[in-house]
């Protein structure tokens, strides 16, 4: 059977939205898509523009970047028309999306830096708001989203930008179809499948179409459900169950007065659902506030960051009680407070202020339901707002399997929430890869195949002295130094130990800090707790001192079960050396100065996924905690988790999932280390929390496992290209792709086996050589592909993803090619021969020094037979690198016609900062400045330039 043609897809689905209720329309050109616009828009408005007043609406809608226009989208224009009256014009409505109009067009044919033609585009009101690109069936639709990345930068921003408008893209096969919103900087993470309620992915596109791209739907999803988040500039679209979810919210405050709650998975992006239903909910006519609440200090101070990000201005913390009551009384329409300050407003002190809410419609909404209402809090909020409504969120619910009691008796969600309205387990956010899997080792005697140079005793322990020993503690301390780089792919991600005890915490960060004073170790350590006494707890929950109201006094002695003057002292002298790390003021002795201590440990996490965090000077590698930050907490550059402690249940289910979430192609699950044989309270967790045949789902199988898939990855690259050598011989782009699909396959298997502390190149039948070797082969198409591209030649490879994350390898940087160089210096000629080959192979097998390649070498032929002694050779390098810095740079302005000073400032500050120059300041260095036509590509041909100068004589050139 012949697969189907890219035109037959394109055509039929065509067919199938006029069906749907699209107007049909020809735009071939820029021209033909203004006239088409300015038409839409006239009868959209009801109302006509001369000449003069469409080029005020279109020079308008040409400003700003893809976010801006997401805002100009949703808002409207005021016209002053020439008859002297004012007109606001209006682009989209979204109140009422059937009164858009809706049309479908193809192969709109722009011109940017190059000549590209887009396949189906659908138009609401002359704006094209979804941009559909489908390719043959049997092709990856990465090709799809990666053709959409080469569009944004090569002709979207064309025509007045009006391709900047749209809002989704749509990427198909014809089997496969995924939905993503427009951002600048996307990732193909960030496409997904759509659903129907039941979590059913819907991958057909012709199903896609009927339930996705029909004009009320469609109308529905960018009105209400794509999120505009402030914080950083991006457009969010929500997934099926967070869509389903909201409106299953909506229909029960609608139509009952019911309790009720959403089981969605650690990880899966509660807060954002329970946003949207928020923002949604208080505008329904019956309802008189929505009030969110968490039950932490420290998540009071992120929801309202996240709540922010979303809606500026949308939500104010609520620093103590007397300012929840002034919310509540007033015209805040979405309250967001802790539950301990809710507690306190229905207390006897505040009831006559609040006495004027008990009979209205209150809507509550908690965030994760199964940590703290279970208690006399949760009765006196009912009992006191007779009229409340309660939506609970959560990622793991309470059953009669693992609820606990108290004075209650034991309580379950459904006893407090009633009905489950929707739920998206750990094994449907897996299968949809919207959580990582978890990499589970467990360190002991009883690993039948173990590489640990220790023996750690874990075996059957109940003994507390045997767990809390000075020596266990110290193995499992050098362990960790031993293999975190292996499995922090060298410090590129943070990692989490949590400990039974606030002493074993004392214990071990003592441990760390003594190793690294003797130089065993750089790694940057940080420990969090309530410096107070602490059993150990089989739930993870995290209390910050001053959640019960922000006036609590820290500084003041507190009753011996809560404060000890040991752990205390401790804590402070910890977060001195923070403060030394990262000139911090941070103390124990100020509640406000530890409760920042806690949010700057939070944000330094949280913020290593930001593209211009400086990794170098804010990096923190391990945060040492108890119970704080196991729950709730979410830093994507978090990829593992040690574990010293006793977990269970919901409890292991959420410290696990501190690891787990989505972040590019080399984080490939989610690392968890248990020093204790939490085999069987895991197995029972996950079949509790979804059922007995996930386990194979939600944990990545054993070592050998593994192994035998890179086998299978293997034998199939083999197959295409049965040496390296062999690849010199594929004739054709089709049999290049075929092999860089097969090797990028093998890539993926060596990232996630290498992550194993087991690995060994003995159990695989290929040596790193060779594997080398294949990989060199692999980066020359790669850079073969960029070149072409660079004088506009089109290949098959172009929009295939080389997935180069996963070959970066930071532990090989000029320090320790100086070290090769130095011994290359002393050896004989044969031997001088071979380390010479050996050396260029290492340059041409790692993706941040292979740029470097033709320098090192140049070095290596003319300088080094020069230089006498081999102790002086990273001082010649280091004059030799900088003499070739100067003339690339002189060679780089004399091109471009660039002051040299100015834009030596300019990149300086781009090393720095991380941030990107705009093109205004790339043009202040100019002796001329380029006409409007030119300006873009000039200023991205500059910028290119930039980086490729940084790249080659910045990065990872300081040993």
């Amino acid at each position: 059977m012949s697969h189907q043609s890219e035109a037959q897809l394109e055509n039929n689905l065509i067919q199938q939205l006029r069906a749907l209720g699209y107007a049909s329309a020809k735009i071939q050109d820029g021209d033909v898509l203004i006239a088409n616009l300015k038409s839409q828009l006239e009868l959209f408005n009801q109302t006509s523009f001369s000449t003069k007043e469409f080029d005020a609406v279109l020079n308008h809608l040409a400003k700003g970047s893809v976010f801006e226009k997401a805002k100009t989208l949703r808002d409207r224009f005021q016209l002053n028309k020439e008859d002297g009256t004012s007109f606001y014009v209006q682009f989209f409505n979204s109140e009422d999306t059937t009164a858009n109009l809706y049309q479908v067009t193809n192969q709109v044919s722009l011109e940017g830096s190059y000549k590209n033609r887009y396949d189906v585009t659908l138009l609401v009101n002359g704006l094209p708001l979804v941009q559909i690109e489908l390719k043959r069936s049997g092709t990856e639709i990465k090709e799809a989203f990666n053709q959409i990345n080469r569009y944004q930068k090569h002709s979207f921003w064309s025509t007045d930008g009006l391709f900047q408008y749209v809002q989704l893209f749509v990427i198909s096969n014809g089997v496969n179809t995924k939905y993503l919103a427009n951002n600048e900087m996307q990732s193909v993470k960030q496409t997904f499948f759509w659903a129907d309620a039941n979590n059913k992915n819907i991958t057909e596109l012709v199903a896609f179409a009927k339930a996705f791209l029909n004009p009320t739907h469609l109308g529905k999803m960018i009105a209400h459900y794509i999120v505009i988040n402030e914080t950083h500039k991006v457009m969010i679209v929500l997934r099926p169950y967070q869509y389903f979810a909201t409106e299953a919210i909506i229909q029960q405050v609608t139509h009952t007065s019911d309790n009720a709650y959403i089981w969605h998975t650690t990880g899966s992006g509660k807060t954002l659902t329970s946003f949207k239903a928020s923002q949604i909910v208080m505008d329904l006519p019956d309802v008189y506030k929505v009030v969110f609440v968490v039950d932490r200090k420290d998540l009071d101070f992120q929801t309202m960051n996240e709540f922010n990000a979303f809606k500026k201005d949308s939500v104010d913390v609520t620093d103590n009680t007397q300012s929840l009551v002034r919310q509540l009384t007033d015209n805040t329409k979405l309250v967001l407070t802790t539950i301990q300050k809710l507690n306190n407003a229905v207390s006897d002190r505040f009831k006559n202020s609040i006495e004027p809410l008990r009979h209205k419609k209150i809507v509550f909404i908690f965030d994760e339901c199964h940590r703290s209402q279970f208690g006399e809090t949760h009765e006196r909020i009912t009992k006191f707002f007779d009229k409340s409504q309660l939506i609970g969120f959560t990622g793991t619910p309470i059953f009669a399997e693992n609820a606990s009691k108290n004075d209650k008796g034991k309580r379950t969600t459904k006893d407090l929430f009633g009905d489950c309205l929707h739920k998206y387990v750990i094994t449907d956010a897996i299968r949809d890869q919207n959580v990582l899997r978890f990499g589970i080792e467990y360190v002991g005697k009883y690993k039948n195949k173990s590489k640990a140079f220790i023996d750690i005793e874990v075996e059957v322990i109940d003994k507390q002295e045997v767990l809390d020993s000075p020596k266990r503690i110290e193995k499992i301390v050098d362990y960790i130094i031993a293999y975190h780089d292996h499995k922090t792919f060298n410090k590129q991600y943070s990692a989490l130990l949590t400990v039974s005890s606030i002493e074993n915490a004392v214990q071990y960060y003592d441990l760390f800090q003594e190793k690294k004073e003797a130089g065993l170790h750089d790694l940057r350590i940080a420990t969090i707790f309530t410096y107070g006494a602490n059993e150990d707890s089989d739930d993870a929950q995290d209390f910050l001192p001053a959640d019960y109201d922000s006036d609590f006094d820290m500084a003041a002695e507190a009753p011996s079960q809560y404060l000890s003057r040991h752990s205390r002292d401790k804590l402070e002298t910890y977060i001195g050396h923070y403060n030394q790390m990262y000139n911090g003021s941070f103390t124990t002795k100020d509640s406000k100065l530890f409760e920042s201590y806690f949010k700057d440990i939070s944000k330094r996490l949280k913020d290593r996924e930001r593209k211009n965090f400086n990794d170098k000077r804010d990096r923190l590698d391990i945060v040492i905690v108890v119970n704080m930050m196991l729950t709730g907490f979410d830093a994507k550059k978090v990829n593992t988790l040690y574990v010293d402690k006793n977990l269970k249940q919901h409890g292991l289910i959420q410290a696990y999932s501190r690891t787990n979430r989505i972040l590019g192609e080399q984080k490939s699950q989610g690392n968890i280390l248990s020093f204790r044989n939490l085999k069987k309270a895991t197995d029972d967790a996950i079949t509790l929390f979804s059922n007995k045949d996930a386990i194979d789902v939600v944990t990545l199988a054993n070592y050998e496992k593994i192994a035998e898939k890179f086998e299978e990855a293997l034998e199939a690259l083999r197959d295409i290209t049965p040496t390296y050598q062999s690849v010199n011989d594929l004739e054709t782009e089709e049999a290049e792709a075929l092999f860089v699909q097969a090797f990028r396959k093998l890539l993926r298997n060596m990232n996630v086996l290498q992550s194993y502390t087991d690995f060994d190149w003995e159990d695989i039948a290929i040596d790193e050589q060779e594997f080398e070797d294949y990989k060199s082969k692999y980066l020359d198409l790669y850079e073969k592909v960029k070149r072409d591209s660079e004088v506009q030649k089109t290949s098959i490879l172009d929009d295939i993803d080389f997935e180069l994350e996963l070959i970066h390898r930071d532990k090989i940087g000029v320090a320790y090619i100086l070290k090769l160089l130095s011994q290359l210096k002393g050896a004989n000629t044969s031997e001088a021969k071979a380390q010479r080959k050996a050396i260029i192979d290492l340059l041409g097998g790692d993706i941040k020094l292979r740029s470097k390649r033709e320098l090192i070498q140049k070095f290596i032929d003319e300088n080094m037979p020069f230089i006498k002694d081999g102790d002086d050779i990273e001082e010649e390098f280091e004059k030799y690198w900088q003499e070739q810095k100067v003339l690339a740079l002189g060679k780089l302005c004399e091109e471009e016609q660039l002051d040299k000073a100015q834009f030596k400032a300019l990149i300086d500050a781009y090393i720095y900062s991380g941030r990107e120059p705009i093109k205004d300041e790339v043009f202040q260095c100019l002796d001329n400045r380029p006409s409007i036509l030119q300006a873009r590509v000039i200023g991205d041909r500059i910028i290119a330039k930039m980086k490729e100068f940084v790249e080659l004589f910045e990065k990872g050139m300081v040993a």
